[in-house]
This record gives structure tokens, C-alpha cells and sequence, in this order.
């Protein structure tokens, strides 16, 4: 026992020293992000990298670290300068706003589209349900390029381009992988609940409305979290259809700062962290659920 006891702690020593090393592998990109971001232009680009952050004035530094040049190397002077022309000179507000209204009305419309038809494919019993659910499942399968052409000709002839309308309205037409994603987490929801609510004389609505949805949250908030992150890092769609400056997502901005003549790195790291934080505070404060809902969906078929 005494020896098998020391094999299983030297094996979980190993396994959360790997552990270890794939965080701060994943972690350095982002802390590079954080390090540039307030640090001073003139040494950005300093071998070796300086990682720690020494809070003062670039005078206070010099005077501090007179004695100290091994420790001067790895250190450098706090400045939020960049923020600072994140947030005034660059329009990052609004861009953020505009970004804001599109992930607002996107995530409503997929879920209201995607609750919907989730529960019709899971509860309500029509012809050809499954058929069509397969249907739905295969779209999947077809790349986002293929038809961005036919889609941008009809958006275009709609006179929809260089407005939001492009990136919100498509997400009330339901999305099937978050369609198989409720729908299947619909399934768990006992029969019997639902069929002593028909006896009590309650609609296919009123059903949907007062005992799926509420008993739905880890899976209706995962929903949620997918379609916020996606429309708020979604690149590709506001490219194609907003033309004009005013109308420009924080993701569209971020991509003109990197100019062809040069790039404010600065600048730019500052801007990439405001936009990463939203997204990192709403999977933060979410996750339970997030973890819930995925560990829950799929769990019947």
C-alpha cells in the first residue's frame, strides 16, 4: 500500500506539472498582450523581453534600478498611455457600441428562433420531424464560404449592406447546431411533466413558455455565451457588409490599426485587451453554467 501510495502521488505530481507547463504556455501570449500594452514604446522591442512591471515614472525607474542593471533588465515603467488613446483617439467606445447592438439583437434572435424550433423538433409531433431534423443537421456540413457570394447578392439587392441589419436578422432564422444543442437537452425534460400540464389544460405555448424555458438555463445560457462571443469576435461578417467608418465593430477596428505603413503596437495590444475582456468576464462569471449545460446536453437521444 505504502508503495502504491507514492506511485499515485508521483503520478499526480507529474500530471499537474504538465498541467503547469501548458498554462503558462497558453498564459504567454496573453501576458504578452498585458505587458505591451502598458509598456513604453522604447522598449517594446527589447532583448530580453522585460515581463515585470515596475509602477512609476520612467525617472523614478532609472533612479531606482541605477544599481540594480540585472534587475533593470527584466523590468520597465508602467504607462497607460495606450489606453489612453484607446479609449479617446481611437474610437474604441464607439466601436464597442456598435458591436453592442449587434450582439445584442443577434443573441435574441437566436435564441427565440433556436428555443423554438428546438422544442418543436423535440416535443411536438408532426410528419417527417426526424427527417427534417437529419435535414437540418446536415447544413452543418456546408461551409460558411460557399454560399457568401449568393448571400451578400441578396443582402445587396435588399439594400441591407453598410447596415446591421446583414449580421441580426439571419440569427432569427434559428442556427442548427443551436438547434441540436436545445433540442437535445429538451429531451431530458420528463414527458410527464409536460402531459400533466395538458391535462391542466395548458398550450403547446403556454408549455414552452412556463415549464421548458425555465427549466432550460444551463442550456439556454450556454446558448447565449456561443452566440455573444461569436458575434462579438466576428470578423469576416462585418468586412463583407459595413463599408463605412461610423458602422465599424471593434473587431473591423482592431484590423484597420494595423496600417501598411507601420503599426502602433502599442496602440493595438491596449485596444485587443479592452476587446478580450468583455469576453473574459462573461465566461468568468458564467461558467458554472456553461458547464452545466454542456455536461447536461446530449444526454438523451
Amino acid at each position: 500500500m505504502p508503495g502504491a501510495r507514492g506511485h499515485r502521488q508521483m503520478t499526480n505530481s507529474l500530471v499537474h506539472l504538465v498541467l503547469v507547463g501548458l498554462l503558462v504556455v497558453f498564459l504567454g501570449p496573453f501576458l504578452w498582450l498585458v505587458s505591451t500594452s502598458i509598456k513604453p514604446d522604447t522598449l517594446m522591442f527589447k532583448l530580453p523581453p522585460r515581463w515585470l512591471p515596475y509602477l512609476g515614472s520612467e525617472e523614478q525607474f532609472e533612479g531606482a534600478l541605477e544599481n540594480s542593471p540585472r534587475l533593470k533588465e527584466l523590468m520597465f515603467p508602467v504607462t497607460l498611455e495606450h489606453y489612453r488613446e484607446a479609449l479617446f483617439e481611437f474610437p474604441a467606445i464607439k466601436y464597442a457600441g456598435n458591436t453592442l447592438i449587434i450582439v445584442f439583437f443577434s443573441t435574441a434572435g437566436t435564441l427565440l428562433s433556436c428555443s423554438m424550433a428546438a422544442y418543436a423538433f423535440s416535443r411536438l409531433k408532426w410528419p417527417d420531424r426526424g427527417f427534417l431534423f437529419g435535414l437540418l443537421i446536415a447544413t452543418m456540413m456546408i461551409p460558411a464560404q460557399v454560399t457568401m457570394i449568393s448571400v451578400f447578392i441578396m443582402f445587396s439587392k435588399l439594400q441591407w449592406v453598410d447596415t446591421f441589419l446583414p449580421l441580426t436578422v439571419p440569427a432569427f432564422f434559428g442556427n442548427a447546431f443551436f438547434i441540436f444543442l436545445l433540442r437535445q437537452f429538451f429531451m431530458t425534460i420528463p414527458e410527464e411533466l409536460l402531459e400533466a400540464a395538458r391535462l391542466d389544460g395548458a398550450g403547446e405555448w403556454r408549455i414552452f413558455w412556463q415549464i421548458v424555458l425555465p427549466l432550460s438555463k444551463p442550456a439556454l445560457l450556454t446558448v447565449m455565451i456561443f452566440s455573444v462571443l461569436a458575434a462579438w469576435n466576428d470578423f469576416m461578417g462585418p468586412l463583407i457588409y459595413l463599408t463605412s467608418e461610423e458602422n465599424r465593430t471593434i473587431a473591423l477596428g482592431l484590423a484597420h490599426l494595423n496600417g501598411v505603413q507601420g503599426t502602433e503596437w502599442g496602440l493595438l495590444m491596449a485596444a485587443a485587451l479592452l476587446m478580450v475582456l468583455p469576453a473574459l468576464a462573461l465566461f468568468f462569471v458564467a461558467q458554472r453554467f456553461f458547464i452545466e449545460g454542456i455536461a447536461l446536453t446530449g444526454t438523451k437521444a
